[in-house]
């Protein structure tokens, strides 16, 4: 096995966390929501935010530094249009991201206030999921194109 097959083997499986996690976190925070329990969304919550901050956070920044490996171990320039293009996209995937890492936060700790209260979900909870369930699109939009072009490198 030679090191740039291992480096991409790596690239390519950091691709996938980011994307299976990004599908998990975005189908259990959703389940959760549709019942209305604050107890079981705070729960969910709280477990989606370790996923974050586990799996997503640590394969957003080895992507960069093994996709930064494989450019010098195959002698790709910087300057491929579909480099430029994914490098472009991974911006914007992250200025989707962070947000909705940081409302995931907030709606975990508001769905907990909620739960410990015997209240219901404050409005705010709700303004805040309508907003997460938005960004997920452009985010994981971009995640997917980003995959593409890894694949296609079609310019």
């Amino acid at each position: 096995m030679t090191l740039y097959f291992l480096v991409k083997y790596l690239h390519v499986l950091g691709a996938i966390v980011i994307l299976g996690t990004g599908t998990g976190i975005a189908f259990f925070m959703l389940m959760a929501h549709r019942t209305h329990n604050a107890e079981f969304i705070a729960r969910t919550a709280e477990v989606v935010v370790i996923a974050d901050t586990i799996f997503t956070f640590s394969a957003v920044i080895f992507q960069p530094v093994s996709g930064g490996l494989l450019m010098m171990l195959s002698a790709t320039s910087i300057t491929e249009r579909w480099l430029l293009a994914a490098l472009a996209l991974y911006v914007v995937a992250g200025l989707f991201w962070i947000p909705v890492v940081l409302m995931q936060i907030e709606m975990r700790d508001l769905a907990r206030k909620a739960f410990v209260e015997r209240a219901a979900l404050p409005p705010r909870y709700f303004v805040l999921f309508r907003r997460w369930f938005a960004f997920g699109f452009p985010g994981f939009g971009a995640t997917m194109l980003i995959l593409w072009l890894m694949i296609a490198k079609p310019f």
